[in-house]
């Protein structure tokens, strides 16, 4: 029984490597296609404009420094089982709770939903779950449970 349990949480730790790998893999294209897309923050001068332009901006260096470098990270350590793969997972999908609650309301109060919005939000409700099951298995990562 408890050989069993070990290899479904050994399969499911490997699903969440894989959905961080696909995560990295969107926030980069994503926002090297914004980049790309974007209109530089000096070419309006409404300041409301500039202002949106910049936390976009804002958004995409952040993830470009903290998301990305952790998915990968993550990614790749838990198909390892190491303890620093875990730690990676754990807050880059913590991450997405901040993130996507700061878009969420700004969507709201916009009465538009952002192309971002719709990408990244079934990785950050499936973080909830991911956080969750990461923190129950962290035996396997912590003592070297193979």
């Amino acid at each position: 029984m408890k050989n069993r349990s070990t290899n479904n949480r050994t399969r499911w730790i490997k699903v969440i490597a894989f959905i961080n790998g696909i995560a990295a893999i969107f926030h980069l294209l994503f926002w090297i296609a914004a980049f790309i897309k974007l209109p530089a923050i000096t070419s309006t001068k409404n300041i409301a404009d500039q202002i949106n332009l910049s936390t976009t901006y804002g958004f995409g260096i952040a993830d470009f420094l903290w998301s990305v470098p952790l998915l990968i990270i993550g990614s790749i350590g838990l198909w390892k089982k190491t303890g620093i793969g875990w730690l990676a997972a754990l807050l880059a999908n913590s991450l997405y709770w901040y993130s996507l609650t700061v878009v969420i309301i700004r969507d709201l109060f916009s009465n538009s939903i952002s192309p971002g919005t719709i990408l990244f939000l079934p990785f950050a409700l499936a973080s909830f779950w991911i956080s969750y099951f990461l923190w129950k298995s962290r035996s396997v990562f912590l003592n070297k449970e193979k």
